[in-house]
């Protein structure tokens, strides 16, 4: 499952690893939130991490998703991903922190504030993750420095994520895609019974 260079930080496990769970997320979908705080931390990432049971058999690639009903949405992916360049071994640590904050992002809220002061939320609680550093650095990508409509440091990296759902017809979040094929059994929902049992079913140890 391909994934360009500039976003090795979506890429989690043994690089290597022969198998691909990959899971498409939008930072202001709750199910999504639900996911990743109930499943993808607790436990698909101790599974597939040093020492775990699936460590170098699976691997996992985040597809960032914005879902275009919610305005902001592309904000909050625009942003994950320039934090994703300044500092990608915590990338997984700023997603988390965004789904926390999430609502805070929600049409209503975010209707009341300009893309600028988006931005800078988000700078700002990210930098509570990765240091004031690194959170210069990453601000810095978000803004707009070509023509006119010509967007942000990360917007190629966007568009890249945006393309790759295009593609594969992915329509809601959150979305798995298990070596390749799309998977309508995998919920929101599950929990670390219903993990290992998929994980059993698919991964030849």
């Amino acid at each position: 499952m391909a994934l360009q260079p500039s976003l090795h930080a979506l890429q989690l496990g043994v690089p290597g690893a022969p198998s691909t769970l990959e899971l498409y997320i939008d930072y202001v979908c709750p199910f999504t939130a639900k996911l990743v705080k109930n499943a993808l931390v607790p436990i698909i990432l101790p599974l597939i991490s040093k020492g775990g049971k699936y460590e170098g058999k699976i691997k996992v690639i985040l597809r960032l998703t914005p879902q275009p009903w919610h305005a902001s949405s592309m904000l909050l992916h625009e942003a994950a991903l320039a934090a994703a360049r300044v500092a990608p071994e915590k990338f997984v640590d700023v997603s988390v922190q965004f789904f926390k904050h999430q609502t805070e992002f929600y049409d209503i809220p975010a209707s009341k504030l300009t893309p600028t002061q988006i931005r800078a939320a988000l700078v700002s609680l990210a930098t509570e993750v990765i240091g004031q550093e690194k959170g210069a650095e990453m601000a810095d990508l978000l803004v707009h420095k070509t023509t006119p409509n010509g967007g942000t440091a990360v917007t190629d990296d966007l568009k890249y994520n945006i393309k790759m759902g295009r593609q594969n017809g992915i329509h809601v979040t959150p979305s798995a895609v298990w070596d390749g094929l799309f998977q309508a059994s995998v919920s929101s929902s599950w929990g670390k019974k219903e993990w290992n049992e998929f994980f059993e079913q698919n991964v030849k140890l």
